[in-house]
């Protein structure tokens, strides 16, 4: 619409100035053509009037005079007429101008001095009228009196006025008809074929060649049309070679790699993009606090750390909540931009949600409801109805802008986490040939704590909408089956690890998640020359040095961390001033109540530990609260003895994965709490029980005092599971598994 307007304003423009001028010229013309013509007439019939008026003032005959004025009474437009005598005294008045005679009137001497006539406008109360006054005089040239008749002059401004009106209604009618001419010469000329060019694209998009329909422009249009199919035929070419050579390649490869993943999605699904959906976007555009410029971070999750290196691979489209502040001054005009920024590889579109959305569905539902429930860390979930209903909404409108992207055949989209349990229901409604996995990144509860949700069929019907479901461990798959089986009409299939409801059939699998790792990557010379900063700035020279890094979040068990170093220090009092714990602590959802308090009750904690042990510069735990990017918690992980991780509950913890694969020289221990998924594959780790705080003490005395040479071999094995099972293998699997239910 700005368009056509920006098109059609200037001529409008221009045709309306050209008929005002116009108008205006017309109007002075007419104004004039009539003013002469009153003047005219106004001096004929003073003229007429003139020999009566004489005879009148020869022979003082007033009555004569008085039927004279009179006779002006009942004339159509003329207010009357006047005769003075010699002195400018009034002898008789037309009655209706009566009040006319109290009026002064300069010019009258002029006329019985000079014996010569005038014609004036003059103001008559509200009127302005024409008066023409007329010495009369006697055969001597005497002066005996003068007639004035005066004029009504309103018509005159009736007739403009009338004018002015069918000049208006001209112009608009005239402004109108250009309009929507311009309007149908623009559609025909720019709009069709823009239209037809952007359907064509749609369906190159989506796939649906054979909708494909060739074009029949001409001209300059006709030639940029041409182009366009030469390109996109090009295009179609390339990637069914980039596909057959893809599966060449991955016929041949044996270990998982950034690179087998890109065949694998390329052999697989083809020309079909891959669809991600999350709550949390990999890139965010926020404004720096020193600067006050705009810059772009990659947030701490778990989720974007395992996804963005297989969109990086793979390409495709992630489409994620858009929450930072200046998230909409980097997209197109349909939200969206390449990312990662300074080497687009994937596109990123961002869905908007308002505060209420946002407040209903993440901070109540997901995160005050389903995130507690899942964990089962003793911390009371709540249900909402306004914010089950405000959840349902913002996955409907997922939904709708998952549907705008996909394909015409076969897709393929991949969901992330408990935010979305209704997503994939509400796109088979509309897409039921869609193929939908959704991957469940925390605990799945027992059926006894699930069943304390309201909402758990609803859920549990959202749910197996999927193809397939995914969880970190085993053990939360068979919590899921077992949650279905109980909760809800269906038929569960142990040996095929299945849900079958309503003629549906959903897989559950186990696909535990990892890190995208390069071992053997020894820290480069700024990763070194950071390292040594941190050391001094803490004064860690002759240290031994443990770190943790973590949201803060009651999961994650970092109270219970500082209550064993506390206790590690009141037993082994020996590593006092010898010993430093090092907590990286992003805040997090903080608009929530109980992590608003878990804040204060680390701060507070921390703070009276360090008190009760501090001895010089010496202080036991270095709590840095503060968001720290990927590029920026390594150099910790690199110079730190020891990583706890205490998670509570933890789905997978990914912390536990980064640490070990920085540890290029193998040195290091891992205290791992055996209530995460990662504790599953590193066994290798010290695990303990995080509830225990007299076993955690001793984990970490362990952890310090192990031999190297069992630290290097525990550390050696660690990194051989995560290796062979990296991130790519996690995605690859879950891609295999897709296409084969495609398949089926």
């Amino acid at each position: 619409m700005k368009r056509v307007l920006l098109f059609i304003l200037p001529i409008l423009i221009l045709i309306s100035v050209a008929f005002t001028i116009f108008g205006i010229l017309q109007v002075r013309y007419e104004e004039e053509k009539l003013m002469d013509d009153l003047k005219r007439k106004a001096r004929t019939v003073a003229e007429s009037v003139e020999l009566s008026a004489r005879h009148a003032l020869i022979n003082g005959d007033l009555k004569s005079a008085k039927r004279l004025v009179e006779s002006f009474q009942k004339r159509e437009r003329m207010q009357g007429c006047v005769i003075y005598d010699k002195n400018g005294q009034v002898l008789v008045i037309t009655e209706r101008i009566s009040d006319w005679a109290r009026k002064d009137k300069p010019y009258l001497r002029d006329v019985l001095d000079g014996k010569s006539a005038v014609g004036a406008m003059e103001k008559f109360g509200d009127y302005s009228v024409y008066v023409h006054a007329l010495p009369v005089l006697d055969d001597e040239n005497n002066i005996l009196g003068a007639v004035e008749v005066v004029y009504d002059t309103s018509y005159l401004f009736i007739t403009l006025a009338d004018l002015w009106r069918r000049i208006s209604i001209t112009l608009i009618t005239l402004i109108v008809l250009i309009a929507i001419a311009a309007l149908l010469i623009q559609r025909q000329i720019f709009i069709l074929p823009v239209r037809r060019l952007t359907q064509w694209f749609t369906h190159f998009q989506k796939g649906e060649t054979e909708k494909l329909k060739p074009f029949e422009e001409k001209g300059e249009f006709g030639r940029l049309v041409s182009e366009v199919e030469q390109v996109a035929l090009g295009l179609r070419v390339a990637r069914k070679v980039v596909s057959e050579e893809a599966h060449v390649r991955l016929a041949k490869e044996d270990l998982w790699t950034e690179h087998k993943l890109k065949d694998l999605i390329h052999a697989k699904l083809g020309d079909n993009a891959f669809f991600v959906v999350s709550n949390r976007e990999p890139y965010m555009h926020v404004i720096d606090e020193v600067t006050g410029a705009p810059k772009c971070i990659r947030p701490a999750s778990g989720v974007v750390t395992a996804i963005d290196p297989i969109l990086r691979a793979c390409g495709g489209t992630w489409i994620a909540h858009g929450s930072a502040e200046a998230d909409r001054r980097f997209v197109n005009s349909r939200d969206k931009l390449g990312v990662p920024p300074q080497d687009n590889r994937y596109i990123l579109k961002r869905v908007w949600l308002t505060k209420e959305e946002e407040e209903g569905y993440y901070y109540g539902f997901a995160n005050e409801g389903l995130w507690p429930l899942c964990h089962v860390t003793h911390t009371r979930p709540i249900f909402r109805e306004t914010d089950w209903q405000m959840y349902k909404k913002v996955n409907q409108k997922f939904a709708d802008s998952v549907l705008e992207e996909l394909p015409a055949k076969n897709p393929f989209v991949f969901i992330q986490d408990y935010h979305f349990t209704m997503l994939a229901r509400m796109i088979k409604e509309k897409r039921p040939d869609a193929t939908i996995a959704l991957f469940w990144h925390i605990p799945w509860p027992n059926p006894e704590v699930f069943a304390i949700c309201p909402y758990q069929r609803e859920i549990l019907n959202g749910m197996l909408a999927c193809d397939l479901i995914g969880f970190h461990v085993q053990v939360h798959c068979n919590n899921f089956l077992d949650t279905a089986n109980r909760l809800i009409e269906c038929r569960v299939d142990t040996e095929k690890f299945s849900i079958v409801r309503a003629s549906k059939e959903t897989f559950v699998r186990a696909f535990p998640i990892s890190v995208d790792v390069h071992m053997g990557a020894k820290a480069s010379k700024a990763e070194s020359s950071q390292i040594d900063a941190i050391r001094q700035e803490f004064q860690l020279q002759d240290k031994l040095v443990a770190v943790g890094v973590d949201r803060i979040d009651y999961t994650k068990g970092i109270i219970e961390r500082v209550l064993a170093v506390d206790r590690f220090l009141e037993k082994y009092p020996e590593y006092k001033n010898k010993f430093v714990f090092i907590q990286l602590a992003a805040p997090s959802r903080t608009h929530i109540k109980r992590y608003h308090e878990l804040i204060g009750e680390i701060d507070e904690l921390v703070e009276k530990k360090n008190w009760k042990y501090s001895e010089g510069d010496w202080k036991p735990i270095i709590y840095l609260k503060k968001y720290f990017s990927q590029e920026e918690v390594r150099p910790y992980y690199l110079l730190a003895d020891l990583c706890i991780v205490s998670s509570l509950h933890d789905g997978m913890n990914l912390v536990a994965k980064e640490y070990v694969a920085s540890k290029a020289d193998l040195s290091g221990a891992l205290i791992l709490s055996r209530f995460t998924g990662a504790a599953r594959e590193l066994t290798d780790a010290v695990q303990i029980n995080p509830y225990s705080i007299e076993e955690f003490a001793d984990a970490i005395k362990l952890s310090l005092e192990m031999p190297a040479e069992e630290k290097r071999k525990r550390m050696e094995n660690m990194q051989r599971i995560i290796s062979e099972n990296n991130v790519y293998r996690w995605a690859g699997s879950i891609v295999t598994e897709l296409t084969a239910l495609n398949k089926a």
